[in-house]
């Protein structure tokens, strides 16, 4: 089966703002972020329709012209097709005024999400011809470091790709080359404007396009804007930055993070990023319910009768308890990632695909949500456990947490949007540390079979029967529809199957990391997968009240082995509701 590709690097449209405190946007769009080779004058002043190719070749369509003089046609001898560099030297025009240039400054470089994730999702864009022909990549940290030093820790971390591994060696060095380093404290302009002369040596006198990934603690995150907006943005081109989760504890602190924010960025500068929103599984949930006319129908209250996101990590804290003390799994999971997902799911068909016409959408859900009770949670905490001669820590084992701590380590929730499409339909949440495997996946539980014919061939357990979509997230990434189906015999045996899309077996393509589709979004302006502040207030109206009842009452969490599959509670939750819990079946 061919598959459907328009091409190998999307075309980029930016949004070029004059510098990091707002000012007028001017958009234009080109491919691959090839220059604008012909200048703006020569197309007016010319006699021919000037048509830029992708390749960087000029074609042209003349015109007649009554009479030529020598001037005219020197620019018809311009205008044929000519590449962009032989353009340059004939017209004599600077090609740098007419070329742009991304910086991308990694602030927090020396950190593990910079080392782990950033900076190999960059080289992976590199690789695959994703980034721009002018780029440089800077990171920014107070740690002391050279260039050499820098690249020699980047360099640990990069791979190729399983489908492109030729030149891998001599892409990773010219990769590394554009890899520089600064030295220097968040709160420091001086530092920032030390980081600002070095950007203008490598672009060049280019139109420059910069972006900034704060890859720091939020704390500091006002302190880091405030001094790259005086004294690091862009003079001529966009300047963007990337702001890394937790948007704060609750809505107030949140509200007070984004006001800060807005004080030297304009909404349309923030990005800020949940990296599950760029998991291929959660981009293909829109086309999977909008291109396909099979479930578009099936996808409200009629035809569904719950929905669950599972969330699981089959480790603990594991001594990276005290950052994670201070949040606990609703903030740190369910609030945002599990939130995000709920939302992409439930929405209405947006007008288009347009960034703004989808978080409009999603907005309007996060706004239809009853509000959360307490009764409607259970939280859990893990406990120590023996298993196989080995003993797994308890999660207050951790020297970083607290003894006493409360903070929950799992939990479960039963969310309800009052809506015409989905009223009445639970939608379960569960999410938690230290259980029995590591997942994510959307469990889509359709409605019984009406006077079904065969339901003496289920015997009592109707569950059994019903139909079921996975999407699986991650890890080994798939689709599969159960379906109910005949054992193949003289008799009338009923099995349930598996419809599966198995995409390591049908695509022979490694699946992008998450973090290089939203760099990738981010460098060409592309909103529609990171939250807009309407959208966080809107999430966190719904769970700040629960999470404050939870501390204020100091609610105990429910204990549960290291490796088990959570506390018994979650169970009941489910049942409260007629639901079981899909990822326990034993055929998965």
């Amino acid at each position: 089966m061919a598959a459907f590709s328009a091409t190998h690097c999307r075309s980029y449209s930016y949004s070029h703002s004059s510098s990091i405190n707002g000012g007028q946007n001017q958009r234009f769009s080109f491919s691959s972020f090839s220059r604008l080779s012909v200048p703006a004058k020569a197309i007016r002043n010319s006699h021919q329709t000037v048509v830029l190719m992708q390749d960087g070749v000029v074609a042209t369509k003349v015109t007649p012209v009554e009479k030529e003089t020598p001037k005219e046609k020197l620019k018809d001898e311009l205008l044929s097709v000519t590449s962009t560099n032989e353009w340059d030297e004939k017209a004599g025009f600077d090609s740098s005024e007419n070329e742009s240039t991304v910086s991308i400054t990694v602030v927090g470089a020396s950190g593990d999400l910079a080392k782990k994730k950033i900076f190999p999702a960059l080289f992976a864009l590199y690789y695959e011809d994703c980034l721009p022909k002018h780029f440089s990549i800077y990171g920014y940290a107070r740690s002391k470091m050279t260039d050499a030093e820098l690249r020699n820790m980047v360099s640990k971390t990069l791979t190729c790709r399983i489908d492109k591994r030729e030149n891998c060696s001599e892409k990773m060095d010219q990769f590394l080359k554009r890899c520089f380093y600064h030295s220097g404290q968040y709160d420091s302009e001086e530092n920032f404007a030390q980081l600002d002369k070095k950007l203008k040596k490598h672009e060049g006198g280019r139109v420059s396009n910069r972006l900034f990934y704060l890859s720091i603690p939020p704390n500091i995150f006002i302190e880091a804007v405030k001094c790259a907006s005086s004294s690091a943005s862009s003079g001529n081109g966009w300047t963007r930055v990337i702001v890394e989760k937790p948007f704060g504890r609750d809505s107030e602190s949140s509200a007070v993070l984004t006001k800060s924010l807005k004080q030297y960025l304009t909404e349309d500068q923030i990005f800020r990023i949940d990296h599950y929103l760029g998991k291929e599984l959660v981009e293909n949930l829109s086309v999977l319910r909008f291109a396909n006319l099979i479930f578009e129908p099936l996808w409200s209250r009629r035809y569904i009768r719950n929905v669950q996101i599972i969330f699981s990590e089959d480790f603990g804290t594991e001594g990276r308890g005290g950052y994670f003390d201070n949040y606990g799994i609703i903030r740190d999971i369910m609030q945002n990632h599990l939130l995000q997902i709920l939302a992409l799911f439930a929405m209405e068909t947006p007008v288009s695909l347009d960034a703004e016409d989808i978080r409009n959408e999603k907005v309007k859900v996060l706004r239809s949500m009853r509000p959360l009770r307490l009764e409607d949670v259970v939280i859990g905490q893990y406990k120590s456990h023996s298993k196989g001669g080995v003993t797994y820590p308890s999660y207050t084992d951790d020297k970083t947490v607290p003894k006493d701590s409360l903070t929950p380590t799992f939990a479960a929730a039963a969310l309800f949007i009052d809506n015409a499409r989905w009223d009445g339909v639970p939608f379960l949440m569960k999410a938690g540390k230290a259980l029995h495997n590591k997942g994510a996946e959307i469990r889509v539980q359709f409605r019984h079979m009406p006077g079904n014919l065969y339901n003496r061939n289920f015997g009592t357990d109707l569950d059994r029967a019903t139909n079921e979509l996975v999407i699986r997230v991650q890890p080994d990434e798939a689709i599969f529809l159960k379906i109910n189906n005949k054992v193949p015999g003289l008799g009338m045996r009923l099995d349930r199957s598996n419809l599966n899309l198995h995409y390591a077996a049908r695509y022979s393509k490694e699946i992008p990391d998450a973090y290089e589709r939203l760099l990738l979004d981010a460098i060409e302006g592309e909103r529609r997968l990171f939250i807009r502040s309407d959208e966080l207030d809107a999430a966190w109206a719904l769970f700040t009240p629960v999470l404050k009842e939870l501390e204020e009452k100091k609610i105990i969490p429910e204990s549960y082995p290291y490796g088990s599959r959570g506390p018994v509670g979650a169970h009941y939750l489910a049942a409260r509701y007629n639901v079981r819990w899909g990822d326990l079946d034993i055929e998965q």
